[in-house]
């Protein structure tokens, strides 16, 4: 009997296994799959290497709103004062090149007549944290030193709670945006105004959303407040006018890049069921358990 358990375990064992490798699938027109788990990641090459869906199981959790600049996720150079509005063609809406290398998704954008950078993305899965890991990296293609950093902007609906380890206190423009502070750090519920809004925090590495019974938390690098680009920050939050759409934006460091040079940034993207209270205990237990 104990030889028929031991072997029961192995097989349950090796299934598990098996049902945690990654799986890329191409679904046509430059669109590709990548998926872990329950965890599911649809990018569109064809349309600036943008992230249109992250779902688990059959649950979305980003914005699939048909409006120009209102869906999806989708990553940009900072400071925005360099390029103004609207977003830079070349890496925002212009066809990526694609190659499946192993278990990773590599897009690259062609270089920004105006910028001259060229962006890299690279989407993979990390099997132990059950996480989609998207790795970003702007390469200076110019023949003169330049500073950037990286930005990756995420829409969501406008509902349920955004939240992040920051003092209330001290994120700008104060009272703009409500935020309260509960357990130490800062929660904001969904509302809505007649005014396009934006925040910036210096936060602690991570940016949390809570929605339709689903748990989104992403991970970056955690900056000081003299790492990020000029009148950026590490973390923003931008609410649109109305009951539209919400940007979770975050930022990596402005970074000094000589000619032919390139820096990389990751951001790890966790997605769990979650049907509890908001604010909570529990909730920000389970947020820092993910991203351990």
């Amino acid at each position: 009997m104990k030889k028929i358990v031991t072997l029961l375990a192995m097989v349950a064992c090796m299934t598990t296994v098996t049902a945690a490798n990654p799986v890329i699938k191409n679904l046509g027109d430059s669109k590709y799959c990548i998926e872990i788990g329950n965890l599911s990641m649809t990018i569109n090459g064809a349309g600036g290497g943008k992230i249109l869906s992250f779902k688990y199981q059959d649950t979305e959790v980003i914005s699939q709103s048909t409006f120009p600049e209102s869906f999806g996720s989708t990553f940009w150079t900072s400071p925005q004062k360099e390029w103004n509005w609207p977003p830079v063609q070349e890496f925002d809406k212009q066809p990526y090149t694609v190659e499946e290398k192993g278990n990773s998704l590599v897009m690259t954008s062609n270089v920004s007549a105006r910028l001259k950078y060229r962006i890299r993305k690279e989407f993979s899965v990390d099997a132990k944290k059950n996480a989609i890991v998207v790795t970003y990296s702007i390469i200076n293609e110019s023949d003169e030193t330049r500073k950037v950093a990286p930005w990756e902007i995420t829409r969501v609906p406008n509902e349920g709670f955004i939240f992040f380890d920051a003092p209330t206190d001290q994120i700008t423009p104060a009272n703009l945006i409500p935020f309260q502070s509960a357990f130490g750090i800062s929660w904001y519920k969904t509302d809505e105004a007649n005014q396009n809004r934006k925040i910036n925090a210096d936060g602690k590495g991570w940016l949390a959303y809570s929605n339709n019974g689903l748990l989104m938390v992403k991970k970056f690098q955690d900056l000081n407040a003299s790492q990020p680009a000029p009148e950026e920050a590490e973390i923003q939050v931008y609410v649109n006018r109305g009951k539209s759409y919400i940007e979770l934006e975050s930022q990596g460091a402005y970074t000094e890049l000589k000619a032919g040079e390139s820096l990389s940034w990751t951001v790890e993207w966790f997605l769990t069921p979650y049907a509890g209270e908001v604010p909570s205990k529990d909730l920000l237990k389970k947020v820092k358990k993910l991203i351990k």
